[in-house]
């Protein structure tokens, strides 16, 4: 483990069997005061992050043992720590279900070491960020503790990623409004990266799948369809 001693560091796993990649967003990240970590397989990656808990990972979807997307969909199991995966350009579909299974963003290789870090920034003041105002906005039996950044569902807690909280927060905050995918990612991100709109579909498909009512065929999340998303302030419950 590597980096400045400044307070507020942030720590971050990188997760490649590609060793001069490692190196190179090491160094990048060390530039922003990160401390940074490494690990080279899936199963290193794995007791890495039970043990150490890092605040975001950096992870390849091509890796020995076991894959990113493995590795991803077990770490949702227990945790929400932020993930970036690294994919290849012919993997869209390994993509989209990297995001459904709760990846929080993807960068496409070759990429930039210092897009990667500015992303990483991006989802760490989000998912950090605590409101001074003590706000819980409600929606049917849905309640949304913007400081605590906790949903809950009647008496049962939601467990949603950073991007997935913020997709929730922006739409409950205006129910009935319709966003348009751009809208989204330009209000939950901060950044429109090309090709990005089409991980909102994704970031969709999680909430409803978390957020639906086991005994209704509705969902709170709206389509509307040619322009985009909303959600319904009239739900019945």
């Amino acid at each position: 483990m590597q980096g400045n001693e400044v307070t507020m560091q942030h720590t971050v796993l990188i997760v490649d069997d590609d060793k001069k990649i490692v190196k190179l967003l090491e160094a990048y990240f060390q530039l922003e005061n990160f401390i940074t970590s490494a690990s080279y397989d899936g199963q290193e990656a794995l007791l890495w992050i039970r043990e150490k808990h890092p605040d975001i990972v950096i992870l390849d979807l091509m890796l020995p043992q076991i894959s990113g997307l493995e590795i991803c969909r077990q770490i949702r199991t227990e945790s929400n720590v932020p993930i970036i995966m690294l994919t290849a350009r012919d993997e869209e579909a390994d993509k989209l279900i990297g995001l459904e299974i709760g990846a929080d963003d993807y960068v496409t290789k070759p990429f930039s070491p210092r897009e990667v870090v500015t992303r990483a920034k991006v989802i760490l003041r989000r998912s950090k960020n605590v409101s001074n105002a003590d706000e819980l906005i409600r929606v049917g039996n849905i309640s949304i503790d913007i400081a605590k950044h906790i949903v809950s569902k009647g008496k049962i807690t939601i467990e949603l990623t950073p991007t997935e909280f913020k997709i929730l927060e922006l739409l409950a905050a205006n129910p009935n409004q319709v966003f348009t995918r751009l809208q989204i990612v330009e209000q939950v991100q901060g950044y429109a990266f090309d090709g990005y709109e089409r991980t909102i579909d994704a970031h969709i498909k999680n909430l409803r799948r978390k957020l639906k009512d086991s005994q209704q065929e509705s969902t709170y999340i709206q389509t509307v369809y040619g322009i985009g998303y909303k959600l319904a302030s009239d739900y019945n419950v």
